[in-house]
């Protein structure tokens, strides 16, 4: 199996619903067996049924199981769709790979399995005891699974957990591309859009449209250095690409025509972008919760600020880490890998531009964004304040526009923490205003 095919499989493997499940339903078969030849041998002692209560037991076992797991897909799939038209239809993303659903579903069928394997071998002579208990306490289990399950679910409809948890899935997929990026097999570019001026000897192009999710960044590199040659990405991680759009140019050495289709295999394409090795999207995400909160439909500025409070703390992280990339001219590689990689401007403006735009008229969203930005210039690197300085500028002529012909201009430029009511600094302080 390729690298390509196998990234796929794992990314739909985490995002089905039915395999866990079925792993549960398999489960259940085995363990009925299991308790049916322990009964059958006596070796454990346990409280004794009627052949009519275990009937009973056993009856009401699986009504009770098929019942709670149609419940439960109905009660999801209702709190999403009404998740999903207040605030980001990516929240659909976090229902599909919630791992708590998948477990849940999985105790419940695998009971439900379980209560019918062992119904038809109750017997007036003889009546499989431990086997009944154990699909009663398998109900008890599924109930006690469902009220945790329902807690964690009512608590992740709020769009400041979605921001949070993407922000979490966002450091953590940037911390594993630094790790990726720092080891000496590997070569990034951050000016990957460049390349040499010749020709290439061989493009390989999409055979599928679809989204670039991954790509195999090692295997490129040992490909490269065996074969002599320079692959240039055109396109980054996340980018939409047609049929027979160029992905990777390969220059100098012609590779053979079987290595050439290997190399196609290194990259990843599929339906939609994913949080691997796109960290930009988790930010994609959170920008979303933030600029559904701000639409007339919802007007809820409050929302938009503590999405803020996550990107914030997301932004300072990668403001403040000092990228393992090769930054030097990609005239100068003849060997490896350029691949495009995301600029710290490209992050910031991802994450602020259009939650000004959208929030410009709210007191709150400005206040608070002169805030984060105000903290950013103090404690990213100096090499990435002058974007910071840019966002400062932007908003400060956002805010002249939009305050023009109002009174509260100058409550508009003070930054806040928490938008409007925070506590109020001391004169004098420097609170890291937008000069005009």
């Amino acid at each position: 199996m390729s690298w390509g095919i196998a990234f796929r499989v794992g990314q739909y493997v985490k995002s089905s619903l039915w395999i866990v499940p079925f792993v549960g339903a398999m489960v259940g078969l085995v363990l009925a067996e299991l308790g049916l030849r322990l009964d059958a041998g006596g070796v454990l002692p346990f409280y004794r049924y009627s052949p009519e209560t275990a009937t009973a037991v056993l009856s009401a076992t699986i009504g009770a199981a098929a019942s709670l797991t149609g419940f439960v897909v109905t009660m999801t799939v209702l709190g999403v769709q009404m998740a999903t038209g207040t605030f980001s239809p990516r929240y659909m993303r976090l229902w599909y790979r919630d791992r708590m659903l998948k477990i849940l579903l999985a105790e419940l069928i695998g009971t439900l399995a379980f209560a019918f394997t062992v119904i038809r071998q109750v017997q007036p002579e003889m009546v499989p005891d431990l086997s009944v208990s154990l699909a009663a306490a398998g109900v008890i289990l599924g109930l006690l699974l469902f009220m945790l399950y329902l807690d964690r679910f009512m608590h992740r409809m709020r769009p400041v957990a979605v921001a949070a948890l993407m922000a979490g899935e966002c450091r953590e997929a940037f911390r594993d591309w630094v790790r990726e990026a720092a080891r000496p097999d590997t070569a990034f570019v951050a000016r990957g859009s460049m390349g040499p001026s010749t020709a290439p000897v061989f493009v390989v192009r999409a055979t599928r449209a679809g989204t670039i999710q991954a790509v195999d960044a090692r295997g490129m590199t040992r490909f490269a250095r065996h074969h002599g040659c320079l692959l240039v990405f055109r396109h980054a991680v996340g980018d939409f690409v047609p049929v027979g759009a160029g992905i990777v140019e390969v220059h100098g050495v012609q590779p053979p025509a079987a290595a050439t289709r290997h190399l196609s295999r290194l990259v990843a394409l599929g339906v939609e972008r994913t949080i691997e090795q796109d960290p930009s999207f988790a930010i994609r995400v959170m920008v979303d919760v933030a600029t559904r909160a701000l639409s007339p439909a919802v007007n809820d500025p409050t929302t938009a600020v503590q999405v803020l409070d996550h990107l914030g703390a997301t932004l300072r992280m990668i403001g403040t880490t000092a990228s393992p990339a090769d930054v030097a001219s990609s005239a100068t590689i003849t060997t490896g890998v350029i691949m495009p990689v995301r600029t710290w401007p490209d992050i910031l403006q991802l994450a602020v531009t259009e939650i000004r735009e959208y929030g410009g008229e709210s007191i709150q969203v400005v206040r608070r964004l002169n805030a984060l930005l105000g903290e950013l210039r103090s404690v990213v690197l100096p090499d990435n304040r002058p974007a910071v300085d840019d966002e400062l500028r932007r908003l400060d002529a956002t805010i002249a526009k939009q305050f023009a012909y109002g009174i509260d201009m100058d409550l508009a430029r003070e930054p806040d923490t928490q938008g409007i009511g925070g506590p109020t600094r001391a004169p004098g302080l420097d609170q890291h205003a937008a000069t005009s």
